[in-house]
């Protein structure tokens, strides 16, 4: 048996082998690390939903107080509505989803501070131990957001290095990669707070 003769044919069958297993390396990496940030997008839709679930508590007891600035109440219902409404893909998030997505979540912020900094005009509704815990528990689900944004751009940047980076960078595409969003501050967090006394 002339073993020359299918020196080629191992040799070629060798190189595609290599090439294959390389390839299905950027590929199954590329996977593992989406799924990372699908898990991490999962969790800041958790600390959003639970602002949310607050916010309709936060809301029903301040409606108590019969006198209670009623546009403030209807400024932190509309907000909290439009966010909900914001849906983004976490296989698929763009900046400007995802800037959308931020300045919805903004509002409720917004309206939200707003809120409570009206209540210490109402004495009852601020002793209401009700009203007292929700305040605690809003400021923790706020840390959560925080901590789950700061994960979700956390999962996002090996990603995105790794579809980016040569050679990965001329399959990633073929298999359908793009580059993902990262969580930015929103516009006008650079300027200082105004306070007034």
């Amino acid at each position: 048996m002339d073993f020359k003769k299918f020196l080629p044919w191992i040799i070629g069958i060798v190189v595609i082998f290599i090439i294959y297993s390389w390839v299905k390396g950027i590929n199954n990496t590329a996977v593992s690390f989406e799924q990372n940030i699908n898990e991490a997008w999962g969790n800041v839709n958790t600390s959003y939903q639970r602002r949310n679930d607050l916010i309709g508590n936060l809301v029903n007891t301040v409606k108590g107080a019969a006198d209670f600035e009623k546009s403030t109440l209807t400024a932190v219902i509309q907000a909290r509505a439009k966010a909900t409404a914001i849906t983004v893909d976490p296989t698929n998030v763009t900046p400007e989803q995802l800037a959308a997505f931020n300045s919805a979540q903004s509002g409720v912020s917004s309206s939200l501070s707003r809120l409570l900094v009206s209540v210490e005009a109402y004495p009852d509704l601020k002793a209401n131990k009700s009203f007292e815990k929700l305040q605690d528990e809003l400021a923790s689900t706020e840390n959560q957001i925080l901590t789950a944004r700061t994960r979700f751009n956390d999962a996002v940047k090996p990603y995105n290095i790794h579809i980016k980076t040569f050679p990965n960078s001329l399959f990633a595409g073929l298999f359908g990669f793009k580059e993902k969003a990262y969580f930015q501050a929103v516009e006008g967090a650079e300027k200082p707070v105004e306070v007034k006394f």
